[in-house]
């Protein structure tokens, strides 16, 4: 599935550059949010690099390939986070520039102000731990390992992303994990909007 994935994206995006991919509706959210922070949405450069340069989809824990190859193919940063891990109820929020956590890399990150994130009620902070930033990605305490048996994924939207397109998104991924493990489950598909 996934050299049908690479094929199909190089097919689907024969002749693109940097500026036509920008172009596409979802890039142009993730680009708008990024540009406010100064930064370079992450899966536009991936998917250049599959596309552009006919790099592999790398070989990783599968229902962490689950989750990129979905993440190419609908443009919406996901996170994986091992739910056995995730302490409480998450809740989504909005940075204020004091919250901090370790990013999957082990390195220690203070959130930018305005940017969006998820946090479950570990101990971390005074409104507890941060599991992933739009920004700055998943954090290492609840990261998906082989240990893995109840993974959470969770989706980034800004303004100009449609509820149906993560809800596409989300059954995409349900569909490559159930490759790898026919008989999983999945206990919740939800999407929430902001308020």
């Amino acid at each position: 599935r996934k050299e049908a994935l690479e094929s199909d994206l190089r097919a689907r995006y024969a002749g693109y550059d940097r500026a036509a991919f920008k172009a596409l509706p979802v890039l142009q959210a993730y680009d708008a949010y990024y540009r406010r922070f100064r930064k370079s949405y992450h899966v536009l450069l991936q998917l250049e690099s599959v596309v552009l340069k006919g790099k592999s989809i790398p070989s990783v824990a599968a229902l962490v390939e689950a989750m990129f190859m979905a993440e190419l193919d609908n443009q919406l940063l996901t996170a994986g986070h091992d739910l056995a891990l995730v302490q409480g109820s998450p809740r989504v929020d909005v940075a204020d520039g004091s919250e901090t956590y370790l990013r999957l890399n082990g390195q220690q990150q203070t959130l930018k102000a305005g940017d969006m994130y998820i946090a479950d009620a570990h101990p971390d902070g005074p409104w507890g731990g941060v599991l992933s930033s739009i920004l700055y990605g998943p954090d290492r305490r609840t990261r998906i390992t082989e240990k893995t048996q109840e993974v959470f994924f969770t989706v980034y939207a800004p303004a100009g992303i449609e509820e149906q397109t993560v809800h596409r998104h989300l059954e995409e991924i349900q569909s490559y994990v159930q490759l790898v493990a026919p008989a999983a489950q999945t206990a919740l598909l939800n999407v929430y909007t902001a308020s």
